[in-house]
C-alpha cells in the first residue's frame, strides 16, 4: 500500500482528471485526496457535474480538534459502486492558509492507510502554487510531475523539472506524460527534463472527459487505449511502490 502525489507544472496538464482515472482504475481500495490549495474541488464540479453538495473536506479536516488520522476517516467520502472514497479540496483559494499546517500531519496519516489495505493517490495542483502540500509531495512513495508532450509543456516544465532534481527532496520523482508522440515520445520528454518516466496516459480528449466533467463513456470506453493506459500506469505505479519497499527494506537489513 502507498501514497502517490500528482503536481503538474503549467495551465492545464490534466493532473486532476488523471488522479480520477487512476483512482477509478485501482485494484483496491484507494483513497483520492483533492490537495490543490487554489480551490474548486474538480470532482465536484466535474465527475459530479455539480450534482453533489460540498459536504467536508480538507478544511473541515484542517479545523477539527481530531487527530488528522480521525478527521480523515470522518471526512472521506465515497463514489457510490467503486472502491474509491475522497476527500474534497478548499472550496475557494482564500482558504489555502487554513490548510499549511495540516499538510505534514496529514502526510502522516495516509502513510497510516497502509495498515488498512488502502492506498492513496494526491491531486496536489499545480507545482509551486502558494501553499502547495510539500510535505505530502515530498513523502509520498512516488511524486510524479504531469506533462504533456508538446513543445510548450516541455519548455515551460523544464525550470521546474531542474527545480525538482536541485531543491526538493522527494522520495521517488519521476514524470507522468500525457499524449505520448505529440510530437516528442516519452523518452524524448524524459531526456529533456531529465526525470524518469513512470507512466503514460494516451491522448484522448473524449475518454478524458468522462472523468474531466463526467460525460457519457463513448463506445467501447472499458477497452478503449486510453483506459488501458490508465491500467498499465496503474500496474506501473504499484509495481514500483513495491521495489521501492522492497529496495528500503533491504537496505535496513544490510545496514
Amino acid at each position: 500500500m502507498a501514497v502517490f502525489a500528482l503536481t503538474g507544472v503549467n495551465g492545464g496538464p490534466g493532473v486532476s482528471t488523471t488522479c480520477l482515472g487512476l483512482a477509478m482504475s485501482w485494484p483496491r481500495p484507494v483513497l483520492l485526496l483533492e490537495a490543490d490549495p487554489r480551490g474548486l474541488s474538480s470532482l465536484l464540479t466535474g465527475w459530479f457535474q455539480g450534482s453533489r453538495p460540498y459536504r467536508s473536506g480538507l478544511v473541515e479536516l484542517a479545523l477539527s480538534s481530531l487527530s488528522p488520522a480521525d478527521a480523515l476517516r470522518d471526512v472521506a467520502q465515497t463514489i457510490e459502486g467503486t472502491h474509491v472514497s475522497y476527500v474534497a479540496g478548499p472550496r475557494s483559494h482564500a482558504q489555502a492558509p487554513v490548510l499549511r499546517g495540516v499538510w505534514s500531519p496529514l502526510a502522516d496519516a495516509l502513510a497510516e492507510l497502509e495498515t488498512t489495505g488502502t492506498d492513496v493517490i494526491v491531486d496536489a495542483g499545480t507545482l509551486g502554487a502558494p501553499g502547495s502540500p510539500e510535505p505530502i509531495l515530498a513523502r509520498a512513495d512516488a511524486t510524479l510531475v504531469t506533462v504533456r508532450s508538446s513543445l510548450p509543456a516541455l519548455a515551460g516544465a523544464r525550470p521546474w523539472a531542474d527545480a525538482v532534481t536541485r531543491e526538493h527532496p522527494w522520495q521517488w520523482p519521476g514524470l507522468l506524460v500525457i499524449g505520448d508522440g505529440r510530437p516528442y515520445t516519452a523518452r524524448e520528454a524524459g531526456q529533456a527534463l531529465g526525470l524518469p518516466v513512470i507512466a503514460q496516459i494516451a491522448w484522448d480528449p473524449d475518454g478524458a472527459n468522462v472523468y474531466y466533467q463526467g460525460a457519457r463513456p463513448p463506445r467501447r470506453f472499458e477497452t478503449s487505449t486510453y483506459v488501458r493506459s490508465l491500467r498499465a500506469a496503474v500496474s506501473a505505479l504499484t509495481s514500483m511502490a513495491a521495489r521501492a519497499r522492497v529496495d528500503a527494506t533491504t537496505a535496513v537489513s544490510a545496514s
